[in-house]
């Protein structure tokens, strides 16, 4: 074993001969003279070493390190979460304390501002301490030569390359080389100032990913860079020489950290950067009772965002899902968790903490049932995602697979944006059956006849063939009813009107309607719309969408036929200050806003009036309100409306992974033999809207909503049939002039919205 050893400290001298070497070629005969004690120009000499070592694909730039991107919520001051590689916020030099520069020069570098790269006297004592007086090791690098490193195993990391890294942080000589080459390289190409204010933004400061000198400075002491003391400044220079060990946040290591914040105050001192009284005062004081940590400072990701988890998570995935933000996916992740990124959202904080309340008063987290709770609000015109609510915890780590009250699966959103496959929609896609029936030039007074049976084929068009099978259509209290108007069939719900309407346009006008106010599939590479075996269900929505595509098409009919792309980013701004192209939401006139108008109308004579089956959903202060019931084989229990220029919002409940039945079940401590969408998701919609209209101080304006009269029938609806008063009622069209709107009357009162009915 000591010949081991001794053959170890030969190869050691060698190596050590082997830098001289290097040097002198490298320096000429001048540059061999660094190593001679008392020449007074050895320093200058080092600026006529002109490397040729060429590093291929590694960026010295001083300005260009990774830092964290924080993402804001709509208000541009509320901060959801930060996501970063390396836990950095980088500062100008001029953002530093003078202290905290002196204190890492007198710890690192005491020559800094002297030498040209490499500290050839610092070398010359490390190979006389290590070799010639056996004392401890020392590295003798100047901190332009850690700056150099730094920069190494950075580029290392993010191109995940484990053998650079190792080569970047080896004990060899070959490494110490590679660093005094390009040292003197980037003394030639940059200043003093520059070089350091790169290592006070590249050094780690601590554990935990935590890089640069303003996180270290948040993260200990609460305050930015520019305000650090002297005692402060002493404290984070002496972490770098060990990170984990010297980190004062932990508690076992502060005896060691204190001592490492004397040192670095005794060397300050002997370099006349600070008085004597200064010293003294800092050195006296424990370190415990200097900080002042703050645990937030690095944490990173949507894990840490609480409530807006689920939204950050949207958020993230339409930055890691778009073209705009780079060419792969790679390239778009190394910008959000490098690129320094400011990104401002959508996000309402008001409108997605009341959903998350909404959800979780609807059904609690813990809830015997199981149920999931999934809503997704969307102002209508824009485009902008107000906020998700959904009764779990978001979860995105390993214990969430044990834990059924917590994930990381967004049940409101497509599958592609971190959603799963949908939720049925039920009786809510009736609005778009109506739209459909109005682009063909007909009148919701039309009165359509209702059949027990139709063969597949009945609702042929030239984009769908049909098959053999054919569809037997029953209403939620059970039979066929009797015939009646659209307005009506959409007020009560009925499904076997919405068979007689599509047996009238055909399947095409349907499906072409629901494409044009925003709807589509939630589940990835679902082809239902090209098909041409559509289901005739389809039309009483036995179709799987995400809360917010259906939200989306709501907004549509709320925006007078404006249709939007839903978009989360409103802006984001580079580390450079650039802004970068975010995703268009691309809002365009997408249907008639006449035919918006009539729909809405018809949606709230489903709120007013008694026999309505959305008439639960009435808004507070008699405000007037837009809403759609729905209930799917008493598996989903749904409802969506909206309110004009403020929000459009649809609730989903039930279970997001199977087809549970809701059939005699307690949930919140309410049992019903049979569940409606108004029974449960219609309360939690209300209690939403009143209470985010209300934080927000939402003006009351009931003039949106008035039918047009060439799709009433040519008959005007006036203020007294389609305003609201003060108490929030509305005169009503009298269905008894619409050719036997009041037919089966008895038949169509129900207690519930309809739901889909056998197969043949």
């Amino acid at each position: 074993m000591p010949k081991m050893k001794n053959n170890l400290t030969v190869r050691r001298v060698i190596a050590l001969l082997l830098t001289y070497v290097t040097l002198c070629i490298a320096g000429g005969v001048v540059g061999g003279m660094f190593f001679i004690p008392g020449v007074l120009g050895i320093n200058s000499a080092a600026r006529t070493v002109a490397p040729s070592l060429k590093v291929e694909d590694i960026d010295f730039d001083v300005t260009s390190l990774p830092q964290k991107s924080t993402i804001y919520a709509s208000d541009g001051k509320t901060v959801i979460a930060t996501f970063y590689a390396q836990n950095r916020t980088v500062v100008p030099l001029r953002q530093v304390s003078k202290p905290m520069q002196q204190a890492v020069v007198a710890r690192e570098d005491r020559r800094f501002f002297e030498h040209s790269g490499v500290d050839v006297q610092g070398v010359l004592r490390a190979f006389i301490q290590t070799f010639i007086n056996h004392g401890d090791t020392q590295g003798g690098s100047s901190l332009t030569q850690q700056y150099v490193k730094n920069v190494l195993l950075v580029e290392a990391k993010e191109k995940n390359d484990p053998i650079a890294e190792y080569h970047a942080s080896e004990d060899t000589i070959a490494r110490k080389i590679r660093e005094m080459l390009i040292a003197v390289q980037m003394e030639k190409q940059y200043s003093k100032a520059e070089i350091l204010q790169g290592y006070l933004n590249i050094a780690q400061f601590g554990r935990n990913n935590l890089y640069g000198v303003e996180t270290a400075a948040k993260r200990y002491f609460n305050v930015s860079a520019a305000d650090l003391n002297i005692g402060q400044a002493a404290t984070i220079a002496a972490i770098t020489k060990n990170p984990a060990k010297y980190d004062p946040s932990v508690a076992q290591n502060q005896p060691e950290a204190q001592k490492q914040r004397n040192i670095v105050l005794d060397l300050m001192l002997e370099q006349h950067f600070i008085s004597q009284g200064d010293h003294d005062k800092y050195r006296s004081q424990p370190i415990a009772s200097t900080l002042n940590l703050q645990d937030n400072s690095t944490q990173v990701g949507c894990q840490v965002a609480g409530d807006a988890g689920f939204f950050c998570d949207y958020a993230t995935k339409q930055i890691l899902n778009s073209k705009e933000f780079g060419k792969t996916a790679r390239d778009r992740t190394k910008l959000l968790n490098e690129g320094g990124l400011n990104i401002y959202t959508t996000m309402d904080v008001h409108a997605n903490a009341d959903a998350m309340q909404a959800a979780r008063d609807t059904v609690p987290v813990n809830d015997p049932s199981g149920f999931e709770v999934a809503m997704a609000s969307i102002k209508p015109g824009t485009g902008e995602v107000l906020g998700f609510g959904i009764n779990r915890t978001y979860d995105p780590t390993d214990a969430a697979k044990s834990d059924p009250t917590r994930t990381a699966v967004n049940y409101a959103v497509d599958q592609k944006d971190g959603g799963g496959t949908g939720w049925e929609v039920g009786s809510t896609w009736k609005p778009i059956n109506m739209i459909a029936w109005m682009q063909q030039g007909r009148s919701i007074t039309d009165v359509v006849h209702p059949k027990g049976f139709y063969p597949r084929h009945s609702f042929a068009c030239p984009g769908y063939t049909g098959t053999d099978n054919g569809w037997s259509p029953k209403n939620s209290e059970g039979g066929v009813g009797g015939a009646e108007s659209v307005l009506d069939g959409l007020v009560h719900s009925h499904n076997t009107t919405q068979a007689a309407m599509a047996e009238q346009i055909g399947m095409c006008p349907i499906v072409d309607a629901a494409k044009t106010v925003g709807y589509h599939q939630a589940q990835d590479g679902d082809k239902l719309f090209t098909s041409k075996n559509w289901p005739g269900p389809l039309i009483i929505g036995t179709v799987a969408a995400s809360p917010l595509t259906m939200a989306n098409v709501y907004a549509t009919i709320a925006a007078n036929g404006v249709e939007c792309t839903p978009i989360a980013l409103k802006k984001v701004v580079s580390k450079q200050g650039k802004s970068l192209k975010v995703p268009s939401a691309n809002c365009h006139q997408a249907i008639d806003p006449a035919i918006a108008q009539t729909t809405a109308y018809a949606m709230n004579q489903g709120v007013v009036r008694p026999d309505g089956q959305a008439k639960k959903a009435q808004l507070d202060n008699g405000r007037k309100t837009f809403a759609k019931t729905g209930t799917n084989e008493q598996t989903r229990m749904l409802t969506s409306g909206f309110i004009p220029n403020q929000v459009a919002t649809f609730v989903s409940v039930g279970n997001a992974e199977y087809n549970v039945s809701f059939s005699g079940k307690t949930i919140n401590g309410q049992s019903h033999a049979y569940w409606y969408g108004s029974d449960i998701a219609t309360p939690a919609w209300r209690e939403f809207m009143n209470k985010y209209l209300a934080d927000i101080n939402a003006p009351i304006d009931n003039s949106y909503g008035n039918a047009d009269p060439k799709f009433m029938g040519g008959a005007s609806t006036s203020d007294n049939t389609n305003r609201s008063d003060t108490s929030g009622n509305t005169g009503n069209v009298s269905t008894q002039n619409t050719q036997g709107g009041q037919q089966g009357q008895d038949q169509q009162q129900s207690q519930g919205e309809d739901t889909e009915q056998g197969m043949q």
